[in-house]
């Protein structure tokens, strides 16, 4: 029987068919998933962009609900697992994949980082995991898994990744605090941390062409990750397989964050 036969979630998060969130998407829905989504809302209603895209991708696996969903109102995230309440009745997972830092933080040197873009990037990046897990927590199933999206910048320095590292930091301080108050509940919450993918968000990032030829060079396995290879270990995480895992941030990617100093063959070059 398909692992996620019978389980129904929610998703958060995806852009586009390059969005990590998509990536286990698949995996879940080929496990027999039942799920539903959110989109950014549209400035323009009569353009929405942002729900066609979305619709485009998730319809054929026959989603029951596509929401418009902005993390930074409560309304919004009410109206979402009110309507994920009465398709569903309860919840078995909930996949977080939702970051922003306004361009001008992003790309600067975090002292310059603005107020504003701090308060902005923090809410979206990382509150926005705690408001969806205690929502959450009201629905779901026992042996429910919540799930971040996070990266190697959140717990070292890497260059240009700049303020969006300093928001990782809290997300997975979050993933922790959250793994321990929801545990005693059945619940469990877990973060993968993914080695550089061709993302939406990953393009606002500097020098990332050049991260991504680092990883191929560094990592153990002289590679980089594959979407599909993401898409696995958090299907994995969100699964009934991992039971005994929380508080978590699961590396996928290829070992990259074991090397405290390059391979000899790369510093000989």
């Amino acid at each position: 029987m398909p692992v996620f036969q019978g389980k129904s979630g929610l998703v958060f998060g995806i852009a586009n068919e390059r969005s990590i969130a998509w990536a286990i998407t698949e995996q879940l829905a080929a496990e027999g998933a039942d799920i539903g989504f959110t989109h950014l809302p549209d400035k323009d209603p009569e353009r929405p962009k942002a729900e066609k895209r979305l619709r485009k991708l998730v319809e054929p696996l026959g989603a029951k609900l596509v929401m418009p969903c902005d993390v930074q109102r409560d309304e919004d995230l009410d109206a979402v697992f009110s309507a994920a309440r009465e398709t569903y009745g309860r919840l078995d997972f909930v996949l977080h994949s939702i970051a922003y830092a306004p361009l001008d933080d992003l790309q600067g040197p975090v002292y310059a980082c603005s107020r504003a873009g701090f308060q902005l990037s923090m809410e979206i990046s990382a509150y926005s995991l705690i408001a969806l897990a205690g929502r959450a927590r009201a629905m779901m199933n026992p042996g429910g898994s919540i799930l971040a999206m996070t990266y190697l910048g959140g717990e070292t320095v890497v260059p240009g990744y700049n303020i969006m590292g300093v928001c990782k930091a809290a997300l997975e301080s979050a993933v922790k605090y959250l793994a321990h108050e929801l545990g005693p509940e059945g619940f469990r919450v877990n973060a993968v941390s993914a080695g550089p993918l061709k993302t939406l968000a990953a393009s606002a990032v500097g020098d990332f062409s050049k991260m991504m030829k680092l990883y191929e060079s560094f990592s153990p396995l002289r590679r980089n990750v594959t979407p599909e290879e993401v898409g696995r270990a958090g299907m994995y995480l969100l699964s009934d397989a991992a039971a005994a895992i929380t508080g978590e941030v699961l590396h996928v990617d290829c070992g990259y964050h074991v090397m405290g100093a390059p391979p000899l063959e790369a510093q000989a070059e």
